[in-house]
């Protein structure tokens, strides 16, 4: 009988957890400012900048846990805010303003990591040693690597609660939008300019990731369905280097994202570029070689196939 009654009372103790649970969901169904904090969360944890127990090593760990139940005395475990926005994202009614929101957030998450990474020193100020490029103690491949996990999260929520739709509208309109908008990232100067460039790698793998999510990175019928929100974005980012769009956001932040869509792009998903206008294609490799960034130039049109072989030799020769 002992062992009958302790069994219950484990069993009751779980559908008691299960209950509270559930009434937790129920705020987050009907209050979007109770979804954003929830997502905010999902950042914190996986970044490791949470000051909760369960949540303050970082990683896939600290984002799903280890599900939910009573794993700690006196009452309910925390539960990982990733299991908890994998029960409700299916009853989120508005997609597009939650990723507009994950945009924000992980433009957040950037500015803590410039802020907490790298030390508050100018950014040209950065020594070489034998260990890659440092930014007083700290290098910065850490920080680049805390950008990387914060946009591959953002990505992941945005495929995950919208699909190939919301996939479409933030690379079509919402990046455009953001870029045109003039953002203060850097108030006080506390992360000395290095939060622009770090921003402008996180929005390009962010952007990139959300594309391979939802259109892969091989030539397959899914993939073709990208090939006019591709077009509007590299004529978008045409237009920008061709001085024809003013830009509201901060230039070292514009130019970091060009960069680092560009390289992703032709190293990881080169099938986008053949979707794309030579005419188009030739104005982007333009303006990179102004920067001097002639190896990219070169491969983006390299990336389009023999038709803009001609167009590569033109800018090589050109420039001599």
């Amino acid at each position: 009988m002992a062992i009958v009654a302790a069994l219950w009372t484990q069993k009751v103790k779980r559908w008691s957890d299960f209950l509270v649970f559930s009434a937790s969901r129920t705020v987050l169904h009907h209050n979007n400012d109770a979804v954003v904090q929830l997502l905010r969360s999902c950042f914190t944890a996986t970044l490791g900048m949470s000051s909760t127990s369960v949540c303050r090593c970082g990683g896939v760990a600290s984002l799903l846990g280890h599900g939910f139940g009573s794993h700690c005395s006196g009452g309910l475990s925390p539960v990982a805010p990733g299991i908890l926005y994998l029960r409700i994202f299916r009853c989120i009614k508005d997609c597009s303003i939650l990723a507009e929101d994950i945009l924000s957030l992980l433009m957040f998450s950037v500015k803590d990591i410039a802020e907490t990474t790298v030390p508050r020193q100018r950014s040209d100020k950065l020594k070489k040693t034998k260990y890659g490029m440092r930014h007083g103690q700290v290098s910065l491949a850490a920080a680049m690597t805390q950008v990387k996990v914060a946009a591959s999260l953002g990505a992941t929520l945005v495929w995950l609660s919208g699909g190939t739709a919301l996939v479409q509208s933030l690379i079509q309109e919402m990046l455009p939008s953001w870029f045109l908008s003039v953002q203060n990232l850097d108030q006080g100067g506390a992360s000395g300019g290095m939060v622009y460039k770090l921003g402008g790698h996180a929005l390009a793998y962010f952007a990139v990731y959300s594309g391979m999510f939802a259109w892969g990175i091989d030539l397959t019928p899914v993939s073709r369905r990208s090939e006019r929100v591709m077009r509007s974005h590299f004529e978008f980012m045409a237009g920008a280097l061709d001085g024809k769009i003013a830009l509201g956001c901060d230039l070292s932040l514009w130019r970091a994202y060009v960069s680092g869509f560009l390289g992703l792009v032709v190293e990881c998903t080169p099938c986008w570029v053949q979707e794309v206008d030579l005419k188009v294609l030739r104005r982007l490799s333009s303006g990179l070689w102004q920067r001097s960034e002639d190896e990219l130039a070169v491969a983006l049109l390299r990336r389009a196939g023999p038709e803009a072989m001609g167009a590569a030799a033109e800018l090589i020769l050109g420039s001599e």
